[in-house]
Order: structure tokens, then C-alpha cells, then sequence
């Protein structure tokens, strides 16, 4: 066992999630074909986020976790950003479902809090 401290898997999640945001939002400034130079920062986002989501899950942030924050917050900046950027508007179902998207995003995170610190039930001794 080390004695070096676990480093923390929040600094490349939250990068990985700006370099996807970023290669999506690079993906529709291509318009296809169209504008080709775009495509480049499309590929480097996307590789360089899903190494940084790799570590992340090494340093020991479960996948389930992982995943639903880096999906679920791409989704909202995403769909922010696409608004502010490119003129494409949310609609109010949109809205509501963009809420939920975060609400649940932030369930999933104290639910895996709640099961790192919950206790194992001890086993019965047979008397």
C-alpha cells in the first residue's frame, strides 16, 4: 500500500466533459463536411475526453458515476451552449428535461456518497 494520498478523479472528469462539449459543439460548427478545419478539434476532443474519463474511473470513481456526470453535464452544456452559440432554442418541455437531467445527475452523485459510507452488515455467528 502507498502512503501517497488518492488523488482526486474530479479534475479530469471536469476536463473530459469540456473536451467533449467541446468536440460536439466542433461537430456542428463543421456542418458536415462543410468547414473540414473543425473536424480536427472534434477529434481531439473526443479522444483526449474519453483518456481523461479512463482515468478517472483509475482513480477509483465508479463507472456508473462517471459516465452519468460526464454524459449528463455534456448534455446540459451542450444544449446551453448550442442555444448561445448557434441560435437553437429550448423549448419549455426541453427546459424541464434539461432540470431533470441535472436533478438526476446530482442523485446519482449522493447515492454513490451514501454507499461509500454506509457500513457492512456484520455476518451472524451461529450460537
Amino acid at each position: 500500500m502507498t502512503d501517497h494520498p488518492r488523488r482526486s478523479a474530479w479534475p479530469p472528469l471536469l476536463v473530459a466533459i469540456a473536451l467533449e462539449v467541446m468536440a460536439t459543439l466542433s461537430l456542428r460548427a463543421a456542418e458536415g463536411f462543410t468547414h473540414p478545419l473543425w473536424l480536427i478539434l472534434v477529434a481531439i476532443g473526443y479522444s483526449g475526453s474519453l483518456w481523461l474519463l479512463s482515468i478517472v474511473l483509475d482513480r477509483g470513481m465508479p463507472v456508473g458515476v462517471a459516465y452519468g456526470i460526464w454524459s449528463a453535464i455534456g448534455v446540459v452544456a451542450t444544449a446551453v451552449l448550442g442555444t448561445v452559440l448557434f441560435g437553437e432554442l429550448l423549448g419549455p418541455v426541453q427546459i424541464i428535461g434539461v432540470g431533470v437531467i441535472v436533478v438526476g445527475v446530482l442523485l446519482v452523485e449522493l447515492g454513490s456518497h451514501t454507499r461509500e459510507t454506509a457500513q457492512p452488515a456484520l455476518p451472524e455467528v451461529a450460537t
